[in-house]
């Protein structure tokens, strides 16, 4: 379309860079990382706060304060982010409390 202005992220007259080879990427992250990432499962912040039982504007602000806290997560647009399954139940597996070990 003629006329049409790009408007992305990466700011007008550059192109974003993204190198060839998918592996190349990730550098020493290896292939495990890279299954691990892709094949899990992942949530929406609405998703996960329903899991959760929270609304979901705790997820925003746990994200949003400083230091960030909750969960990690992967911003994959300015207006999509996700969380991945593990690292969920990694977060919940930090905030777990024994009783017989905290009466201790």
């Amino acid at each position: 379309m003629a006329g049409r202005v790009h408007r992305c992220s990466h700011g007008p007259g550059r192109q974003p860079t993204r190198p060839t080879d998918f592996r190349s990427a990730i550098g020493s992250v290896g292939r495990k990382m890279m299954t691990h990432l892709v094949g899990g499962r992942w949530y929406t912040t609405a998703q996960l706060a329903d899991v959760l039982g929270i609304d979901s504007s705790s997820l925003r602000r746990w994200r949003t304060a400083n230091p960030p806290c909750g969960p990690a997560y992967v911003r994959v647009s300015p207006r999509v982010v996700k969380y991945s399954a593990a690292d969920v139940e990694e977060w919940l597996q930090s905030l777990r409390t024994d009783p017989t070990k905290a009466a201790a």
